[in-house]
C-alpha cells in the first residue's frame, strides 16, 4: 500500500522575470513594431529621453545612482528554449500566463510566424521540434514545401536523429498540414486542393466526384477538355460546372495573402558594407532606430534614502528605463552576432546570387553562437539586412540541404539555377524535367527528376508541355 511522504528534490529552473519578459518582446519584434514600443516607452517614462548628438553624458549624471543599480546585471540571458518559456505546467515562476503573451500573442506578419504561432499550441518533445523547425524552414512564400521530404529525413539524420524514419515524418507533415490558412505544407498543387476540399461538409454536392478530378484529371482540367471531363466523371453540363466551381474557390496559393506586406515600410536591422582589406561586414543600422538615455535632469533628482512618493515614483521609472536600454542593447548585441555568423557562412550569395546559397539551418547557427535554435528563430524572424543583391530577411539564407554530405547543395540554389536554366530555354524547344536533371547533374547538382517537378511546381512554372502552348 503506497503511503504518503515528504522528498527534497534539487534542481534549476528558469525564473521569467517581468525583466527577462521584456527582453525576449523586444528580441522578436521587428524594427517598425520596435520603434512603436520605444515611441510609447518614452511617452510614458519621463527618465527616458531621446540622445541628440550634443547631449550631456548619461554617466556624469547618475554616477550617484550606479550603487542603487547593480540590480541589473551585465548580461541578460535571452537564449531559452521554447519549453522554458511555455510551460505546460503552474510552471515554477507562477507566471504561465504572461509567458504565453510574450510572443504567442505577437503579430505575425509573414507565413511562417502564422504557422509558428498555431505550432505553439501543440505539444511537441525536442525531437519533435528539431523535424517542425526543419519542415518550417522548407516552407516556401506559396504555402508549399518547397523540398523533398526525404532529402528533409537525410538532413535530420545527419543532425542526429539516425534513427527517424520517412513515415515518421510524414505523420509530422500531416499534423503540420492541418494548420491554417488550409493547405499549407502541401507538397504539390493535387495535394494542396485535396487539403482544402477535406475541410468542405461532407453533404457537399459532388463531393466524391471534385476529389477524383483533383486526383487523376486536373491536367484535363487546365486544357478545359469538358467532354474528357463528362465523360470520365459522369457528369453533365450543370454538375461538372459545380465541380469547377468548387474547385476554382480554392486558393491555390495558400501563403500568398502574406506576402502583401509594404516593402516600402521594410526597415533594414543590419546592414552589409565593404572595408577594403576587412572585405565585408556586418554592421548594426545606427539609423533605425531612436538613441535612447536617462533623462539627466530627472535623473539628478532622485535620492537614495528618500521614501517620498515624488521620489518612489522617480525611482521606480528610472529603474524601467535602465532595463529597457539593457534589453535593447541586448537585442541588438544578439541581432549583430547572429548577422555575422550568417553572412561569414553565405558569403558566397554576395557574388553569385541565389545560386551561391549553402545548406544551412537554424541547428547550425545555433551551434556556432552558442544559442538555442529557438532564439535563432526569434532573431532571424521578420529581420532584415540590407545587401548589395537588396534587402533580405534573415529567415531567406536558411533552406534544407538536398544531396548527400560533402556535397550537398541549398534548395534555394537549386530553385534558382532551374529558374535560371528554364529563363534562357528557347522557347520553342522548352527543357523537360528530365532534361533539367541533366543540366544540373552537368553543374556537379545530383537531384532526383521529382525533385525537380516539385521546386519547378512550387515556383508557378508551367511543365514542358504547358510552356511550349504558350510560346
Amino acid at each position: 500500500m503506497m503511503k504518503p511522504a515528504l522528498q527534497l528534490r534539487t534542481g534549476t529552473h528558469l525564473t521569467m522575470t517581468p525583466q527577462l519578459q521584456q527582453a525576449i518582446h523586444l528580441l522578436q519584434l521587428s524594427t517598425l513594431d520596435l520603434q512603436q514600443e520605444l515611441q510609447m516607452a518614452l511617452e510614458s517614462n519621463p527618465l527616458l529621453d531621446v540622445e541628440e548628438e550634443q547631449s550631456i553624458e548619461t554617466s556624469e549624471v547618475s554616477e550617484p545612482l550606479e550603487d542603487w543599480a547593480e540590480s541589473i546585471p551585465e548580461e541578460l540571458p535571452l537564449d531559452a528554449r521554447w519549453e522554458d518559456v511555455y510551460t505546460n505546467g503552474s510552471g515554477a515562476s507562477g507566471a504561465t500566463d504572461d509567458l504565453w503573451s510574450i510572443e504567442h500573442n505577437a503579430p505575425a506578419t509573414d507565413l511562417a510566424s502564422h504557422v509558428r504561432e498555431q505550432i505553439l499550441l501543440m505539444d511537441m518533445d525536442a525531437r519533435e521540434q528539431l523535424m517542425v523547425d526543419t519542415l518550417l524552414d522548407a516552407l516556401d512564400t506559396s504555402g508549399y514545401l518547397g523540398a523533398d521530404l526525404e532529402d528533409l529525413v537525410d538532413g535530420l539524420r545527419h543532425q542526429g536523429l539516425s534513427d527517424l524514419s520517412a513515415s515518421e515524418m510524414e505523420r509530422m507533415l500531416a499534423r503540420l498540414q492541418q494548420c491554417e490558412p488550409t493547405g499549407v505544407f502541401a507538397r504539390d498543387l493535387r495535394e494542396c486542393l485535396l487539403l482544402q476540399l477535406g475541410q468542405l461538409p461532407a453533404d457537399t454536392p459532388w463531393l466524391a466526384q471534385t476529389r477524383r478530378m483533383i486526383r487523376q484529371f486536373l491536367e484535363p482540367l487546365g486544357q478545359n477538355d469538358r467532354r474528357l471531363l463528362k465523360r470520365r466523371l459522369s457528369l453533365d453540363d450543370e454538375a461538372l460546372d459545380d465541380v469547377i466551381r468548387t474547385i476554382r474557390s480554392f486558393d491555390p496559393r495558400p501563403g500568398q495573402a502574406f506576402e502583401s506586406v509594404d516593402q516600402h515600410l521594410v526597415t533594414p536591422d543590419l546592414i552589409l558594407r565593404y572595408h577594403g582589406r576587412d572585405g565585408w561586414q556586418v554592421e548594426l543600422n545606427q539609423e533605425a532606430l531612436p538613441r535612447l538615455r536617462i533623462q539627466p535632469d530627472y535623473a539628478a533628482l532622485v535620492r537614495r534614502a528618500d521614501k517620498s512618493e515624488d521620489n518612489t515614483f522617480l525611482k521606480q521609472h528610472l529603474q524601467e528605463a535602465r532595463w529597457l536600454l539593457k534589453s535593447l542593447s541586448s537585442r541588438n548585441d544578439t541581432l549583430l552576432r547572429v548577422g555575422q555568423e550568417i553572412m561569414a557562412r553565405q558569403s558566397g550569395f554576395i557574388e553569385h546570387g541565389d545560386e551561391g546559397l549553402k545548406p544551412m539551418v537554424l541547428a547550425d547557427i545555433a551551434q556556432a553562437v552558442d544559442m538555442h535554435e529557438s532564439t535563432i528563430s526569434r532573431v532571424t524572424t521578420r529581420k532584415y539586412i540590407h545587401t548589395p543583391r537588396g534587402i533580405m530577411e534573415l529567415k531567406y539564407f536558411f533552406s534544407s540541404h538536398v544531396g548527400q554530405e560533402g556535397d550537398a547543395h541549398a534548395s534555394t540554389a537549386i530553385r534558382a539555377r532551374i529558374r535560371k536554366l528554364i529563363g534562357d530555354e528557347t522557347p520553342r524547344r522548352p527543357l523537360s524535367d528530365a532534361r533539367l536533371v541533366q543540366l544540373l547533374a552537368d553543374s556537379g547538382i545530383m537531384v532526383a527528376r521529382r525533385t525537380v517537378a516539385k521546386y519547378r511546381e512550387a515556383m508557378g512554372i508551367p511543365s514542358s508541355s504547358e510552356r511550349k502552348r504558350l510560346a
